[in-house]
């Protein structure tokens, strides 16, 4: 007499395959959302050194950083839906200060960096555990400068 084989998985195979999984899970995730944070990061003091350019080229057409409003001459782009950062701007004539401040819907609202008229950069504030270096934008925890 024959015996039926049977096809399909052991439970015991299901249960490793699940272990393996959690496994991977476990060391993927937190890489990925911290490669995600830093590519947020450098959108960010991208944006900050396009504004810094956009004024200076201001300030060579207009020999001031404010407009007939008492205004950033070159105003900071709208952020878009999608960005992580908002860009803000205070001038006066001889000076200004661009910061980009990290919203909360995107996880970023403890980072804000700045750079001034004389291309001075500085991070602002970072979350709890970051380590921050002088006179650059700190874009990894161990204080990593770009």
């Amino acid at each position: 007499m024959k015996r039926a084989r049977r096809s399909g998985f052991t439970l015991l195979e299901v249960m490793l395959v699940v272990a393996i999984v959690a496994i991977l899970s476990a060391i993927a995730l937190p890489t990925y959302a911290d490669y995600v944070r830093r590519s947020r990061i450098l959108e960010a003091v991208a944006r900050l050194s396009d504004a810094h350019a956009r004024m200076e080229e201001y300030f060579l057409d207009q020999r001031t950083y404010v407009d007939a409003g008492g205004r950033c001459g070159a105003t900071p782009v709208t952020p878009a839906p999608a960005d992580a950062f908002a860009v803000s701007c205070l001038a006066t004539s001889a000076t200004f200060t661009y910061t980009a401040t990290g919203l909360g819907a995107k996880g970023m609202d403890a980072f804000a960096y700045s750079i001034d008229q004389t291309g001075a950069r500085a991070t602002v504030s970072l979350p709890y555990g970051w380590s921050r270096t002088a006179d650059c934008w700190t874009i990894r925890a161990d204080g990593s400068c770009a």
